[in-house]
């Protein structure tokens, strides 16, 4: 049950993260098509024209259909990895050195299973670090996780 929890609130962390289109938000015959609309559907039937006809590849390498690559993609959704929904049990789990929650947080970093011990290690010796006062964020858990893995040779290839 445990897991099926955790593997639902990972997956909601990625379904509800959004980015803006690579070329733009003017980029493709979708864009054209559907012009002044909003909501999901019309998003999505956008996307579906730009991905089964590749115009908006053919546009940014082009030029042309509104499209560019000149500049800096960015991504403004939450992250891919969301630990709001499960900080109790991560921090016991982080204070143990050992659980379903540090081992389901391992994975979905592409920790390879020969890291992962260390990984559990290194956040385990560092929990002081990672959960500094009983209200940190999941937001500011993370960031000091990447902090402490790129401090380690060998967990450093996993953040960068």
């Amino acid at each position: 049950m445990k897991r099926t929890i955790i593997a639902l609130a990972f997956t909601a962390a990625s379904v509800s993260s959004f980015a803006e289109a690579p070329g733009g938000a003017n980029c493709g015959w979708g864009n054209m098509l559907f012009q002044g609309q909003s909501g999901v559907l019309y998003h999505t039937l956008a996307s579906f024209t730009n991905g089964t006809t590749g115009n908006a590849t053919f546009g940014m390498t082009s030029g042309t259909n509104g499209c560019s690559s000149a500049g800096t993609l960015s991504y403004g959704g939450k992250g891919m990895i969301d630990l709001s929904a499960l900080m109790d049990e991560f921090s016991e789990d982080v204070a143990r050195g050992d659980g379903e929650v540090i081992s389901a947080l391992a994975i979905s970093m592409g920790v390879e299973a020969q890291d992962r011990a260390a990984f559990k290690a290194e956040l385990h010796e560092n929990f002081d670090a990672i959960f500094p006062t009983a209200d940190v964020t999941a937001e500011d858990v993370m960031a000091s996780i990447v902090d402490v893995m790129a401090q380690d040779d060998a967990l450093a290839k996993y953040v960068s």
